[in-house]
């Protein structure tokens, strides 16, 4: 099933260099300081082998941070090589969503392959790294979910085409992927997943059929599981991990049942979900009007999203016009799983539930306006399920869902409004320093703080310890010093401490140099007491250099 054509080949390579060719070019116009910052000076750390949780506290799971540090140990410290890396995994997340969604309508619908094709074309834009142009945890833990969801569909397609123990028990370690990338996204597609394939083992073994299958994933997903315990026991430690990751993280970041309810809170639903169930009915009569009339009406939704793009042209309007339709199709979602208990448990059946519960935690990092950048492959995804519902409509609706999405979602990616947070204002600068040669973004904030690492390298003494506030810049990363501070980043989500206690920490850690931000890149300073930390150290320190967007301060 599914096995590649010369059609296959040339679609999978348009779809790769479209989705490469686009993460490129938005990374040619746009760096984000305060998420490299702490993408970039964390994985440094870590590439020096200090131990996250141990040696200092992270509130997120390793493996991404993991990656880049061995990345770094490879081939240096190279922006550049950021870029290329987002480049090539968005191509391959794009690549693995369309063949899960090829698989999933394959032999269920007529016209199979032009149907995912058109429903994974607008991952071009809008793809793990088209909206957020930098590797990110959210789009990484994503792609960990596409590869276990395409390594499980060739696990679990049942008695005629089940793959072996070794694949079997493969697909299940690669769902445990996810839980270390991100734990709020990886930890329900874990537990979800791992309880879809033990019910549809129960199911199979009470009709006598064989179940080899869903054991050898639930083996290979404890085992892998197991395995990466004992790795982090052996190295942070659990309840270092477990503290951090989980108790920290959720006092932290973790959203009321009200903001998550929230995502309903929608005027259109009110007249969206009754049209795609009524459409639903209409199908039902079976008369010669019935098609175009319920394509008519589950239509509308989407055909109302591109005609807001002539009611404003304000990039805010349309961008919640667009992710107005997450609502719409995740009601519709929640209905087909209700459905879907009521058949015979299987990897297809339980599906939908997989991905709502996959998209939900993701949710809880930033709700629906904020998560949703990295998870279009997953909505794609479920809009497949939806259709297979609907098969006699299955073609003309996912041409009509591609095209808005490719057109609302280019335009939505493209206008940067999902990083509205940003300042993108002035000319356009270019990274001149060899560590972060690649980056370009409008403003003075490259020549900015180049100046400040020119300085650093021939002011500072190299064994020094530095401070910077509140940490917006990849300072480490870009000048190679050991960070002796446990604090990368000021932000209330990664910042355990109080003022007292950074004052006591930089006295002990003998920091001797503080520098501090002068205006942010970022348009609300995400650190709201950062006023407080620094008049608690500046009693300790004096002014010793004003540069043009930092003052340093030297130990008294």
């Amino acid at each position: 099933m599914c096995a590649w054509r010369v059609r296959d080949v040339l679609a999978g390579v348009a779809l790769s260099l479209l989705t490469a060719g686009f993460t490129l070019w938005q990374n040619a116009h746009i760096a984000v300081m305060w998420d490299l910052s702490y993408l970039l000076d964390s994985s440094w750390r870590i590439a020096l082998g200090q131990i996250p949780y141990k040696d200092f506290p992270f509130s997120h799971a390793p493996l991404m941070f993991l990656v880049q540090a061995a990345m770094i140990r490879l081939t240096g410290r190279v922006y550049w090589h950021e870029i290329a890396y987002a480049a090539i995994a968005g191509a391959v997340g794009t690549l693995l969503a369309w063949r899960v969604v090829l698989r999933l309508l394959a032999g269920r619908v007529e016209g199979a392959w032009l149907i995912a094709l058109a429903l994974t074309a607008p991952l071009t834009v809008v793809g793990l790294y088209g909206i957020f142009p930098h590797p990110y945890y959210d789009s990484e833990c994503v792609l960990a979910v596409l590869l276990a969801l395409y390594l499980l569909q060739r696990a679990l397609g049942g008695d005629e085409q089940a793959a072996g123990p070794l694949r079997c028990a493969i697909a299940g370690a690669a769902c445990v992927g996810p839980l270390f990338v991100k734990q709020n996204i990886g930890l329900p597609f874990l537990a979800v997943t791992l309880a879809a394939a033990g019910a549809e083992g129960i199911a199979r073994r009470t009709r006598g059929r064989n179940v080899a299958p869903q054991s050898w994933v639930i083996a290979g997903a404890g085992v892998a599981l197991a395995a990466s315990l004992l790795a982090i026991q052996l190295t942070a430690g659990l309840r270092n991990y477990v503290y951090w990751t989980i108790t920290f993280a959720a006092h932290r970041r973790l959203p009321g049942m009200g903001a998550m309810l929230g995502v309903f809170n929608q005027a259109s639903l009110l007249w969206t979900v009754p049209a795609a169930l009524a459409g639903v009915a209409v199908l039902r009569l079976r008369q010669r009007w019935a098609r175009p009339a319920a394509i008519a009406l589950f239509a509308a939704p989407f055909l109302w999203t591109i005609a807001s793009l002539a009611v404003s042209d304000d990039a805010s309007d349309r961008a919640d016009q667009l992710l107005s339709l997450w609502p719409h199709l995740l009601v519709l979602g929640i209905l087909l799983a209700v459905c879907n208990l009521r058949r015979a448990p299987s990897f297809a059946t339980l599906l939908p539930l997989i991905l709502l519960a996959t998209i939900y935690g993701a949710f809880l990092s930033q709700q629906l306006w904020g998560s949703t950048y990295g998870a279009w492959p997953l909505l794609m995804i479920l809009i497949a399920a939806l259709l297979v519902e609907v098969p006699a409509v299955a073609r003309p609706m996912a041409l009509v869902a591609g095209f808005t999405v490719l057109l609302c979602g280019g335009l939505y990616a493209a206008s940067r409004e999902r990083l509205s947070y940003t300042k993108f204002d002035g000319a356009e600068a270019h990274a001149t320093l060899p560590a972060l040669r690649g980056m370009t973004m409008p403003g003075p904030w490259i020549p900015d703080f180049e100046e400040l690492v020119r300085y650093t390298d021939a002011e500072i003494p190299a064994g020094d310890g530095i401070l910077p506030i509140p940490g917006q810049d990849p300072f480490y990363f870009a000048t190679g010093r050991v960070p002796r501070f446990p604090v990368l980043m000021f932000d209330p989500a990664t910042n355990p401490y109080s003022p007292e206690q950074i004052v006591e920490l930089a006295r002990e850690r003998d920091i001797r140099w503080l520098i501090l931000n002068r205006e942010l890149q970022v348009e609300a300073d995400p650190t709201p007491n950062i006023a407080d930390y620094v008049q608690a150290l500046k009693g300790n320190f004096v002014l010793y250099r004003t540069l043009s967007n930092y003052e340093v301060y030297r130990r008294r």
